[in-house]
């Protein structure tokens, strides 16, 4: 059934002046349940093709074509507001306040700002400017329509664009009538708000521009025209001819007349064909019905938003025939109307045949005079069927329920029409499944026994598990095999992240069956969860974060129980910044009434709420792009370090394949073993005689210090004869034969830890030697005066506290002096050691052969040449 008209479905408003076209509507919107000539809606089909093409050819412009709805709903609405041409001049501005703009569309002035000014202007298809007073105020907003200009300057009044001045008002009353915010003239009558003026928020500018657009393409009889060709069933016609008006999907467009409908201005129906089955789909505009005084009679396959009823024809039998309705001779009666919530939404054409729920059989209509009304009628009184005939064909005429059998027994006494009385191991299966099902039911599907099959009762085996999911087991027990199997796997995972977020990870289970526990006390138990695998997966064992740490669940902290302290520091900044808002409205709009200041607040809520979460998300997109960022440059220098670590690979390789530079061992990576601890036995030799002759020879006599360096090489070389004697003594015969390059090296570290272990004899003996020198026994006198000095041992400088302590610093002075002077010397014979050896190094060939080249020949060899 439709609903019923009310009486104040029309809007009055007040008679412009000059407005006496006929093919244009007297724009007074009088609410009135016959509709009349001065009602807006009440468009001729010249006018409304007119506005429809002029609509139209605004919309498909280029540079208004690839916007959103809200900017081109503001262009039409700025269009049909916009100014006649008068004589030459071509004055096509509109003034307008922005937050009136928003008005229009149902949003709120922020949003007309970023969302409707700014991509209009983008693409050229706006230009604004702004008016003010004497004083610089803002009094207004100068609008100019490009595509209106442009159409007024090349193609003159042969464009669909150029609109008369009766044309536009008729099309500003038609807006008005459908969305206008409606006004309060100071001395005239007050316009009212439009039909949908109460629509605002997410999805009112679309809402608003498909009533619109239907409305233009809507006929006297108020139903609106349907586009041909195939659509979806799930859509119906009348959501994919929405959708092509709006250039959107028909998912869309189905929400968008959803939305319509529930506003109280569109209706659904299908018409009644001649079986009384439910028809084409078809879309009713009650405003353009009302204003054209249609009297709509009720339908029998009627819907409101959405709700579909429908019947089924005459002689329906089997399936189709409800118990109630059969008559005493088996024929099935009319059924009556299904739930509107079990109907489907498919729309079928006028003659379609109605088929059974089932896809098995399609049982034909026959005549009633026969018993049952089946084909197996002239097969004798037993009213049996066929063996391969529905399974619930048997059933009892009388409309009681009770088990189908898989075969009758007259069916099973021969062939039939000449098959094999051998049954196939096909039909004894289909008569085993059919013995399980009810009259009016089912066979049940071989996938849903094997899933029932594999359901498990209990809980998982998983210690964890079964701690942690036991708050649902009844749920559980509710669940198929395959359900319970992605149940599991989600417990799993959610364990595992709590175990690496808490201090305990023992305490995860425990901590999962709380989180259980609550989800389930929210709901208000088991018994209240229709669908156990959904509420399981979507909000029993995922985490609810209140706030930004991850470690927050509905306001608990995870990891301590206590309350979350960021939820309370969100809750504080959402207070203060919904108090600073209120603020600001109190002293922008200091007249509003307590009604009107929310829903001004609420707005500027929401617009804020908006602008946050446009924030977050470039927030989120920043911070993916520098994580990109930074997996991109950890990439590289993971490549830089694979790189390198290859090249010192491969540089070793070279190198361990070098021969030994001073033997010519091959593969000693440059220097061999024995070859190595000889250079640092010489090195230690070296040092050694160097250590010795800064104590006891002339280190401006280079001679002096030779002998000194000679004399400890030999003492240092009679050490090392005596431990590779021993070294000997301790080896079998033989040993060192068997292995040359291993005795080579084993005499070679025999001998370097025998220089090694004289090494520091020789430096602590330097050491004692330059403690006694003048400069060492001066610096420690100097250092005893002055510990004797101090003001605690100045009344008693040579008690035995002061000389003892002067004793000790003395000696520290001593030993610095010492070292110090050991260091310098070195340091000196180094130098020297070092000039000596560059001097008696030979130059490069690169040097020498130009000085060989300039000497003059001798007679001897000038002759050889010369020969």
């Amino acid at each position: 059934m439709l609903p019923e008209l009310a009486d104040d479905a029309m809007v009055d408003a007040p008679i412009l002046p000059g407005q006496r076209n006929p093919l244009r509507s007297v724009p007074a919107f009088r609410r009135s349940g016959h509709g009349g000539l001065e009602d807006p809606l009440r468009l001729g089909r010249a006018m409304r093709l007119r506005l429809l093409a002029a609509v139209r050819a605004l919309l498909s412009d280029p540079s208004i074509a690839e916007l959103k709805d809200a900017p081109k709903l503001a262009a039409v609405v700025l269009y049909a507001k916009s100014r006649a041409p008068k004589g030459a001049k071509n004055d096509n501005q509109t003034s307008i306040w922005v937050a009136e703009l928003g008005r229009w569309l149902g949003v709120g002035e922020s949003s007309v700002h970023r969302y409707v000014l700014a991509p209009l202007r983008k693409s050229d298809a706006l230009h604004t400017k702004v008016v003010t007073d004497a004083q610089g105020h803002p009094t207004g907003l100068d609008c100019l329509v490009m595509p209106l200009w442009r159409a007024r300057k090349s193609g003159g009044g042969s464009h669909p664009l150029a609109l008369s001045k009766a044309e536009l008002a008729t099309l500003l009353r038609l807006v008005e009538a459908l969305f206008g915010p409606g006004w309060a003239p100071g001395a005239k009558e007050p316009v009212p708000a439009g039909l949908l003026a109460g629509r605002t928020g997410k999805g009112a500018a679309t809402d608003r521009l498909g009533l619109l657009l239907m409305v233009l393409n809507t006929r006297a009889s108020g139903w609106l025209q349907l586009c041909g060709g195939s659509v979806k069933a799930r859509e119906g016609r009348g959501a994919a001819t929405l959708a092509r008006l709006l250039g959107c999907s028909p998912a869309g467009a189905r929400k968008v007349l959803a939305r319509l409908a529930e506003a109280g201005v569109v209706v659904r129906q299908h018409k009644v064909t001649a079986t009384r089955m439910r028809g084409r789909g078809r879309v009713m505009l009650l405003p353009v019905a009302r204003a054209y005084g249609r009297t709509l009679a009720p339908v029998e396959a009627g819907s409101g938003s959405g709700a579909v009823f429908l019947q089924r024809p005459d002689g329906a039998c089997g399936d189709h025939a409800p118990a109630e309705a059969a008559g005493p001779l088996g024929t099935s009666g009319i059924g009556g109307a299904e739930e509107a919530g079990k109907a489907g939404d498919q729309e079928r054409p006028d003659g379609a045949e109605l088929h059974a729920d089932h896809a098995s059989v399609v049982t034909p209509v026959v005549p009633p005079q026969l018993s049952c009304g089946f084909s197996g009628e002239g097969r004798g009184a037993e009213c049996r069927r066929p063996k391969r005939a529905c399974l619930r064909e048997d059933q009892a005429a009388d409309g009681e329920t009770g088990v189908a059998e898989s075969a009758s027994p007259a069916a099973e006494e021969g062939p039939l029409r000449g098959e094999k009385p051998e049954e196939s191991p096909v039909e004894v299966r289909e008569g085993q499944r059919a013995a399980g099902a009810v009259a009016g039911g089912r066979p049940k599907a071989v996938g849903w026994e094997k899933a029932q099959q594999q359901r498990r009762v209990g809980l998982p085996a998983d210690l964890g598990l079964r701690v942690a999911l036991r708050p649902v087991a009844g749920l559980w027990e509710r669940l198929s095999g395959w359900q319970q199997g992605q149940v599991e796997a989600a417990a799993q995972a959610e364990l595992t992240r709590l175990a690496g977020m808490l201090e305990r990870p023992e305490m995860a289970p425990r901590l999962l069956a709380d989180r259980c526990t609550d989800r389930l006390e929210e709901t208000g138990g088991e018994a209240l969860v229709d669908r156990p695998f959904p509420w399981l997966m979507r909000r029993g064992l995922v985490q609810r974060q209140a706030c930004s740490d991850p470690r927050c669940d509905d306001g608990i902290r995870l990891d301590t129980g206590a309350e979350c302290e960021n939820c309370g520091n969100v809750v504080h900044i959402r207070r203060a910044r919904r108090a600073k808002i209120a603020a600001e409205v109190d002293r922008e709009l200091p007249g509003l009434s307590e009604g009107e200041r929310r829903r001004v607040l609420e707005e500027r809520l929401r617009e804020q709420a908006a602008i946050e979460a446009e924030d977050f998300v470039w927030r989120r997109e920043q911070a993916r792009a520098e994580q990109a960022r930074r997996d991109a440059a950890r990439a590289a220098a993971r490549e830089r370090a694979e790189r390198e670590c290859q090249a010192a690979a491969d540089a070793d390789a070279v190198r361990q394949a070098l021969p030994c530079a001073d033997c010519g061992l091959q593969r000693s990576a440059g220097l061999c073993e024995a070859c190595g601890f000889r250079r640092r036995t010489e090195a230690v030799i070296v040092e050694a005689g160097l250590i010795a002759a800064t104590w006891s020879a002339d280190l401006d006599d280079a001679d002096d210090v030779a002998a000194v360096a000679a004399h400890v090489r030999a003492s240092l070389e009679a050490d090392i004869a005596r431990a590779r004697h021993e070294f000997l003594e301790l080896m079998e015969p033989g040993a060192l034969e068997a292995d040359p390059v291993l005795a080579a090296s084993a005499l070679a570290f025999a001998a370097l830890q025998a220089v090694e272990q004289a090494l520091p004899e020789y430096r602590s003996s330097a050491l004692g030697r330059l403690g006694r020198t003048e400069e060492a026994e001066a610096e420690a006198r100097r250092a005893y005066k002055t510990e004797q000095g101090r003001r605690w041992y100045k009344h008693n400088p040579h008690g035995a506290d002061a000389v003892a302590a002067a004793t000790k610093a003395a000696d520290a002075a001593r030993e610095r002096t010492a070292q110090y002077l050991l260091a310098a010397r070195l340091e000196q014979l180094r130098e020297r050691a070092a000039a000596r050896s560059e001097a008696a190094a030979p130059a490069p060939w690169t040097d020498r052969l130009p000085e060989l080249a300039a000497r003059p020949l001798d007679g001897e060899a000038a002759g050889a040449v010369i020969a």
